[in-house]
């Protein structure tokens, strides 16, 4: 794999990273999710972003999903480190705690859906589309898709997708729950992406990372060990600098000016 396969670039807080395959639909090579996970943690650890937006290279995909051709003479022993490292990388964007959006500009398929699911907030052109077609193949998902579609979208609705295989469109994406909102055009997709993501840099890192914390318990906790954990992470956010400033500037009518600690 080349390096431009995937591209890393960082203006005004927001790192965005590329799928740069657009021949192949940003199809996910086992060296294309690798590398994500590189630059994912680069975002993560760099003081200077704040906020991550993942998408596609063009206008037609996001990521159509796996690069099938990895997956010929695979048998159920050597398919396991493709599979695995798929997981990790959505289990790391998941556990982030910078918000990482998922920019949606064409079809996003297999991986590429799971993929964007693993994202904390996902924005769709019109011309999207959504699906797991692993049923096809006479494979079933293996990124995630069967454990977070279904908490995402609901059993019954991810159950006809998942066994179906049939793509979705942007709008009954968006009525399901799958996106949470859908823009005319590519442009007007990346446009309200951008503006999102510089938003949510300027809001407290210190408070995000805790928010996070607790809402990626939603599915997981006993609902009072979750409130439980909710008033503890509260607790905490009253120790940070963020939380002095974004009080003072509240009481003196005044911008924050967070310093995400």
């Amino acid at each position: 794999m080349t390096d431009e396969e995937v591209l890393y670039q960082t203006k005004d807080g927001v790192a965005t990273i590329t799928i740069n395959r657009p021949t192949k639909y940003n199809a996910l090579s086992i060296d294309v999710v690798t590398t994500l996970r590189q630059f994912m943690k680069q975002a993560e650890t760099s003081p200077d972003v704040r906020t991550v937006v993942l998408t596609g290279a063009g206008e037609k995909a996001f990521s159509a999903g796996a690069d099938i051709s990895e997956f010929k003479d695979r048998d159920s022993k050597t398919i396991r480190p493709l599979t695995e490292n798929g997981q990790e990388l959505c289990k790391y964007i998941e556990s982030m705690s910078k918000p990482v959006i998922a920019c949606i500009n064409g079809h996003a398929l297999g991986g590429g859906c799971e993929v964007a699911m693993a994202c904390d907030i996902r924005y769709a052109s019109s011309n999207a589309k959504f699906g797991q077609p692993e049923i096809n193949l006479g494979i079933m998902p293996g990124y995630g898709g069967t454990v977070r579609l279904p908490r995402i979208v609901g059993l019954g609705a991810a159950k006809e997708i998942v066994f179906s295989g049939d793509p979705i469109l942007a709008q009954e994406a968006l009525r399901i729950g799958l996106v949470n909102r859908v823009f005319d055009s590519v442009e007007a997709l990346r446009t309200a992406t951008t503006e999102l993501a510089v938003k949510l840099s300027k809001k407290s890192g210190a408070a995000i990372k805790l928010i996070k914390k607790s809402m990626n318990n939603a599915w997981i906790m006993p609902s009072d060990k979750h409130l439980a954990l909710e008033v503890n992470l509260f607790c905490e956010s009253f120790g940070t600098e963020d939380k002095k400033e974004g009080v003072a500037a509240f009481l003196e009518k005044r911008e924050a000016k967070f310093k995400h600690r």
